[in-house]
């Protein structure tokens, strides 16, 4: 099996078993729609089952509703971003786990998942994938000469009432002190495990540009894609494909963006545009941009990063920008 070097660095499956160490959750509170695991190791067995699995031609991604239920899709030609680029066949399946199996099925397909395999059958035809970890190319890119390094760690300076975790991650609910015109844009973020969760109610921030134009942050791993799922930009443009990848794993938002155009009199030329990868991906291109509510200023003039606060953990790390 090989993943799509030109987008991926992909784990090997030694690398993989060593994330997957999981104890049973506390059965009191992990039926609650809010409980938020920010570590595998406390997640539950479904976390172990959740995920990306990959076989030359075939993909398959497996979503982890609580209680031994589960969501999955099986996509034609891979995986999305390695194959899969929303243009062939996609099926939706569901399933649970039985006597230390998971079951799925949907349409023709039935799969089987056991000890970091998938045996996905069709009639008397059958594919084995493996379970596979996949990581941004860019994920720990290290901010270039000339680079504003907006948060690494060390403090929270650049941030309007900023707050880190204790293991030094910046928390939501804060904008940069300083407003941006032109830049380019590395943001790495987490969202949380939220199995009992749905919807906008799973993993939910945003990343505001010029604090007006909402990218979304939203773990909306193996949904379809809609602006107001991850790598939406809210009211404007779906993702041209769904690169959100399962909860705990960082991903990456790297961002061109250039701010509207006024003239003399202060009337918009031209509106602001932006091109943005998701883990690698394109998935908008020279985008023209409308504000979207929820940020600080809805004037298309130059304004802050707004990392909204939804009520939900997400986390970020290693962001920088460089003005243009």
């Amino acid at each position: 099996m090989r993943l799509c070097p030109r987008v991926w660095r992909p784990l090997s499956l030694l690398a993989l078993a060593g994330c997957l160490l999981v104890v049973p959750a506390n059965a009191a509170d992990e039926t609650n729609p809010k409980t938020a695991y920010l570590d595998g190791a406390a997640a539950g067995a479904d976390f172990a089952i959740q995920g990306e699995y990959a076989a030359e031609g075939w993909g398959l991604q497996v979503i982890a509703d609580g209680g031994g239920k589960f969501r999955g899709v099986l996509y034609q030609g891979g995986l999305p971003g390695a194959g899969f680029e929303g243009k062939t066949d996609k099926f939706k399946l569901s399933g649970s786990t039985k006597e230390g199996k998971t079951l799925l099925s949907g349409g023709d397909y039935e799969v089987v998942i056991e000890e970091n395999k998938a045996i996905v059958r069709q009639s008397a035809k059958s594919v084995e994938l493996a379970k596979v970890a996949r990581q941004s190319p860019t994920l720990g890119a290290a901010a270039p000469a000339g680079a504003i390094v907006l948060f690494d760690g060390s403090n929270v300076d650049h941030w309007a009432g900023g707050t880190m975790t204790e293991d030094k991650l910046l928390n939501v609910g804060t904008r940069t002190k300083e407003k941006f015109e032109d830049y380019t844009l590395h943001l790495e973020f987490r969202s949380p495990y939220m199995p009992y969760a749905r919807g906008q109610a799973r993993g939910n921030s945003g990343m505001y540009l010029g604090d007006q134009y909402e990218t979304q942050i939203l773990d909306s791993f193996g949904l379809d894609g809609a602006d107001n799922e991850c790598g939406g930009i809210y009211i404007n443009s779906k993702p041209r494909v769904n690169m959100c990848l399962p909860p705990l794993t960082w991903q990456t938002y790297d961002v061109d963006f250039t701010s509207a155009r006024f003239d003399k009199d202060g009337n918009v030329t031209a509106p602001a545009k932006t091109t943005v990868k998701h883990n690698g991906v394109v998935i908008h291109e020279n985008l023209e941009l409308k504000p979207t509510p929820g940020g600080g200023q809805k004037d298309q003039k130059p304004g802050a990063i707004f990392l909204q606060n939804h009520g939900d953990k997400v986390h970020f790390q290693n962001i920088w920008i460089i003005k243009k």
